[in-house]
């Protein structure tokens, strides 16, 4: 965060105009705020120094006076390059300054109008001192001296040549450097990076990102690299604070609520007619007491503990696979949701991702290691769901519950056969819920879009432009209920409000994954699409999975 300036501001009125086109106000605003000095130009001398630039760029230069706090000190700050003839004027203008500071005071409460000019629009004092308000409260920039450093002691011939600089980071808060790379990129910037911790500590950070708008790929093959400098506050994510934890607590304490109330739903049969209406009538509100509650609680809780084990389990895959990759987590934030026991977390990264092999592996772990767990408790309830002696223990379920997944009721209709799925109702062990919510809430979380897990897997693997097109997809088959059936609308609401944006890039965002990582994501993303596809009528029908009545 930059600081105040420490001289005093004079009450003088003075205009401040903005070149007329959008690419010389940035430019203008880009070289003045590289020669400036907090404490010794005021901002009339920041006014000189920008007619000094206007003057180089229209060759004319008119009237320009300088008001300066400091007795002329760092006239040589000017912009090198620029013409003798205009840097004789901005001396005279600040010396005839000095003669006229107090008519200008005058002038100032006599008329509060200010002219207008042909140049552009013309702010005030109070929009200037607006515009820098805006600048202290925005993120710290690169300071210029710093870049100049980093210039000669990281870029040279062997290594990356440099020809341009333009601004980086979503604020235009970091420095750009492109130019032509000069060895194999992974060595080079490993290269870059120990020079500029030897440089600088652990002020900054570098990335290596593909160049912008570039004309062709390298010639040693792979796209056009270029660096960009951030600082190291401004592109890390911050820490965890109280009331995070607070609320992570909270959702955590929710997600178990919703998880219990998942295992008395499962008992629909043997419930009272109060509870019943409750979890099948969307027009009820209002739950039932909980005298009628209690004496389902008991049976309700190895559900509950089988369906929270599998979010635990997905959360522990990412931990794992993160601290091998010596990367950083956030606390996991537990979404409840009455169908499935739980959205899923959302998880954090605290640090930046070396690279995006480590984002592919991170973003795979959680949802394998879930998947894992589900399926054996789908396949073990399968096996409970046949055995005669396990006949205590089974629930009696809609047999329309196997139509809401292609996969699972395949899988389903093998195990258990015609005769068992083809009616109204279907007895199954409570494992086979617990499995078929985590590999239905697993398939979700690996849809291939935004910020969820798939999401990150895909940019990982793909890069963004794969992860747009496989975002729009995604949103166009929930809206229309493609995927995941009556779950579409919740799961689509979820991801717009709490997982749209894409996560932020690796500090080498360049180097490929390899085939079998993209393999992978895509032998996933196929597995989830089966999993989360409903069965048509006809195609239950004719499998004998549930009974669909036709008009």
């Amino acid at each position: 965060m930059g600081t105040l300036p420490s001289s005093n501001f004079l009450n003088l009125s003075f205009k401040f105009r903005l070149k007329a086109g959008g690419g010389g106000v940035v430019e203008e605003r880009r070289w003045v705020l590289g020669n400036r000095r907090w404490g010794k130009l005021c901002v009339q001398c920041e006014r000189v120094l920008r007619e000094a630039w206007r003057f180089e760029r229209r060759s004319q230069f008119q009237n320009v006076r300088c008001f300066s706090l400091s007795d002329g000190e760092d006239e040589d700050e000017i912009r090198p390059g620029t013409s003798s003839s205009s840097v004789e004027q901005v001396e005279q203008s600040g010396a005839n300054g000095r003669d006229d500071m107090r008519s200008e005071r005058i002038h100032a409460s006599v008329s509060s109008k200010s002219p207008t000019s042909s140049e552009g629009p013309v702010y005030n004092s109070f929009q200037v001192d607006s515009f820098k308000l805006i600048e202290l409260l925005g993120p710290e920039k690169v300071d210029p001296s710093d870049v100049k450093l980093i210039k000669d002691k990281l870029f040279g011939y062997s290594s990356f040549w440099l020809t341009r600089e333009e601004p980086f980071g979503d604020l235009r808060e970091g420095i750009l450097f492109i130019g032509n790379l000069r060895g194999n990129r992974e060595d080079v910037f490993a290269k870059l990076q120990c020079k500029l911790h030897e440089a600088m500590g652990d002020r900054y950070n570098l990335f290596m990102v593909e160049e912008p708008n570039s004309e062709g790929p390298d010639p040693r093959g792979g796209p056009r690299v270029s660096f960009g400098l951030l600082r190291r506050e401004v592109s890390e994510p911050g820490p965890t604070t109280l009331f995070q934890y607070v609320i992570a607590l909270l959702l955590f304490v929710l997600t178990i609520g919703s998880c219990v109330e998942l295992g008395i739903a499962s008992q629909i049969s043997i419930l009272p007619p109060e509870v019943v209406k409750y979890f099948t009538d969307p027009n009820v509100i209002e739950p039932p007491e909980m005298q009628l509650l209690v004496p389902y609680m008991e049976t309700a809780l190895p559900l509950a503990y089988s369906v929270l084990g599998v979010q635990l389990m997905h959360e522990i895959g990412h931990f794992v696979v993160a601290f091998s990759k010596k990367a950083k987590l956030g606390i996991p934030f537990f979404i409840p949701n009455i169908t499935l026991g739980s959205f899923g977390a959302i998880t954090q990264f605290k640090s930046i991702l070396p690279d995006r092999r480590a984002k592919v592996d991170i973003s795979m772990a959680g949802p394998l290691a879930g998947a894992a767990l589900s399926f054996s408790m789908f396949c073990v309830g399968l096996l409970h769901s046949s055995n005669p002696a396990a006949a205590g223990d089974l629930v009696q379920v809609p047999s329309t519950l196997f139509q809401g997944s292609l996969l699972l009721g395949l899988i389903s209709r093998a195990a258990l056969g015609y005769t068992a799925m083809h009616s109204s109702t279907v007895l199954i062990h409570p494992l086979v819920i617990a499995g078929w919510c985590g590999l239905t809430t697993s398939a979700f979380n690996m849809l291939p879009v935004g910020c969820l897990d798939g999401g990150r897997a895909v940019q990982g693997a793909f890069g963004k432009n794969a992860l747009l097109a496989s975002g729009l997809a995604t949103y166009v088959m929930l809206g229309l209920g493609m995927l995941g059936g009556p779950l579409s609308l919740p799961w689509g609401l979820y991801v717009l409000i709490c997982q749209r944006t894409s996560e932020k890039p690796c500090l080498n965002d360049v180097s490929e994954v390899g085939r079998l990582r993209q393999t992978v994501v895509i032998a996933a993303i196929s597995v989830v699409v089966f999993t989360l596809l409903p069965l048509w009528d006809e195609l239950a029908e004719e499998l004998g999975i549930g009974l669909v009545t036709t008009f």
